[in-house]
């Protein structure tokens, strides 16, 4: 056997939320630990998401006043997650992710804030709160990363303004209102000069907001425990030692390397969303090749584990979390891809359609059974046409897709056939290939309740949940509006994923589990290298990070009690 380069406590593979997480949590109990990450930047699609985890019953809901209890969260998840599979990981997860926060809080940099008004996806189920199961990460400043800041991966263009300026939940109704009001125009000319003294001294804005956030506070608690992080290196196997996970072999540059871990390894190489074999495997076929996340997500955990005779979890009613997305062209040539969560279908005067020109959802559902609905329109064949439609009004006061609010020009948008215009819903449906009759009619029974701000079809607006995504200062419906004014616009929408929800089958304290249903001596899982908990449902928001953060600090908890640790029988030599 090859001596070992060097020997931790711990390795961690993959720098996303969860597994920085149970880096942190490994070196605030006094762990050596290495994280290995495949790119040049921590984060993963964490820095690239809203950063909302979802904990029920969690300690800041009852200093923000609001009730909730773990009775009432497995109510709701008895109804929303149906299943029975992996009903111990759920009640695992509801006990002790309310220890995490509270851990996370005290011993790292991690600070949280509960968001108050974020109902849960399905406010009408027996157990549903209407906010504060949601929690966000404070904003934090970049500069205290120091020249580490270069290596936090940035947000999505798409979601900054003025080139690289990150904006909080809260900003955003007040840049509506820029003009309107006194204090909302004041507001946005602080934001504004802010970001202009921050761009003097770097190359983006450095109050973050959103996972960029809650990357940055995990980044920066690694930092402040000494943890090592060994970037752009690809992670070739891991070393077996009997039945038991004593380290790993890695690509580093042009040489391998084996290094040797005494108490385990953490897989959290966020799933397989970029991996096409495996999507075909499991993915239905009209789900197509779209995907919201980082495309460092190719599967290397699953191999990894397979390796040492893991047992994959199947049990999954979704084999993703879903998000419809529109695709664009960026300056620089590379494919955007925009996922459209909360800011536009549930606003007033926008409507989905199918191929053949009529709606087949409501358009205020979550993103995930938005796409569902997408999926089960669509019956197996690849590649179904789907379109948001609107008029300008919607265009001007909301944006849609990547198209910001107040965008005066759409001409390159529509020169690049991103977006589609017409000077009347004829015409327009003849250029996206939809019988203008068929749009015709689908619009003209649309407006007809619209007018009154009702859905009959569909019933839009009709929970807490849609009318919290929509407009709120539009009367009778805030989701409801007619589509009248020329010109019209069309964007086409693909099923998208956000995560892949198959993964290991682990146990209560995140061991990574064989076929037989014992644990792989040393070797963890969390993130989207670990099945869903929620079997590819979707409850509320924030259930991806909320599960990886709180399986991550189990997994180091574990990992630092010692349970089962054997210290690795390999030579060593110094690195």
């Amino acid at each position: 056997m090859m001596p070992a380069h060097e020997t931790y406590d711990v390795i961690v593979i993959g720098a996303g939320a969860g597994g920085m997480t149970a880096a942190a949590v490994a070196a605030a109990e006094g762990l050596r630990v290495l994280v290995i990450e495949k790119t040049a930047f921590v984060g993963g699609t964490t820095a690239w998401s809203g950063g909302m985890v979802w904990i029920p019953a969690n300690a800041k809901m009852k200093e923000a006043g609001l009730s909730d209890s773990i009775t009432d969260a497995v109510r709701y998840l008895s109804s929303t997650v149906p299943e029975p599979a992996n009903a111990g990981l759920r009640a695992a997860f509801l006990a002790r992710g309310p220890e995490a926060i509270a851990y996370l809080e005290s011993n790292t940099e991690v600070r949280f804030q509960s968001v108050k008004a974020y109902p849960d996806y399905y406010p009408e189920r027996l157990g549903a709160t209407s906010g504060g199961r949601v929690l966000e990460p404070v904003a934090f400043d970049g500069t205290r990363l120091g020249q580490a800041f270069a290596r936090l991966r940035a947000p999505l263009p798409e979601f900054t303004l003025f080139g690289g300026m990150m904006v909080n939940r809260l900003d955003i109704p007040h840049l509506r209102r820029v003009g309107k009001s006194l204090r909302s125009t004041l507001r946005a000319a602080r934001l504004v000069s802010g970001y202009a003294l921050q761009r003097l001294r770097s190359p983006r804005g450095t109050t973050l907001h959103l996972g960029n956030a809650l990357a940055a506070r995990l980044y920066a608690s690694l930092l402040a425990r000494q943890v090592e992080i060994l970037f752009s290196a690809d992670v070739e196997d891991l070393l077996m030692q009997g039945d038991r996970v004593g380290g790993v072999v890695i690509r580093h540059g042009s040489r391998d390397r084996l290094i040797a871990a005494r108490r385990g390894v953490v897989l959290a190489t966020g799933g397989f969303s970029h991996d096409a074999v495996l999507r075909k495997r499991f993915f239905p076929p009209s789900a197509g090749f779209v995907s919201a996340t980082n495309i460092a997500g190719t599967g290397d955990g699953l191999r990894l584990a397979a390796t040492a005779n893991a047992a994959l979890n199947t049990d999954a009613t979704s084999p993703a979390y879903w998000v419809p997305a529109s695709l664009f062209r960026r300056t620089d040539g590379s494919r955007g891809v925009f996922p459209h969560t909360v800011t536009d279908r549930a606003k007033p005067g926008v409507i989905a359609v199918n191929g053949a020109g009529r709606r087949f959802v409501n358009e205020a559902l979550s993103y995930h059974e938005f796409v569902l609905a997408m999926l089960r329109d669509a019956n197996g064949e690849p590649d179904r046409p789907f379109y948001l439609v609107c008029d300008r009004p919607f265009l001007w006061s909301y944006g849609l897709g990547r198209i910001k609010p107040f965008t005066r020009s759409v001409r390159c948008y529509v020169a690049s056939g991103e977006l589609s215009e017409a000077p009347d819903i004829l015409e327009l449906a003849a250029k996206i290939g939809i019988k203008p009759a068929l749009l015709t009619a689908t619009i003209a029974a649309y407006n007809d309740g619209a007018k009154e701000g009702r859905d009959p079809e569909f019933g839009r607006g009709s929970t807490i949940y849609q009318r919290h995504l929509g407009d709120a200062a539009h009367k009778p419906n805030p989701c409801v509006a007619p589509i009248h004014c020329a010109p019209f616009f069309a964007m086409r929408i693909y099923p998208a994923d956000l995560g892949t929800a198959i993964g290991m089958n682990v146990d209560a304290q995140a061991r990574v589990l064989r076929e037989d249903g014992m644990p792989v001596a040393g070797l963890y899982a969390c993130g989207n290298d670990m099945g869903s908990i929620m079997n590819g449902n979707y409850p509320g928001p924030g259930i991806t990070l909320g599960p990886a953060l709180t399986f991550g600090y189990i997994a180091g908890r574990h990992l630092a009690e010692g349970a089962g640790s054997v210290a690795p029988r390999v030579a060593t030599t110094s690195a």
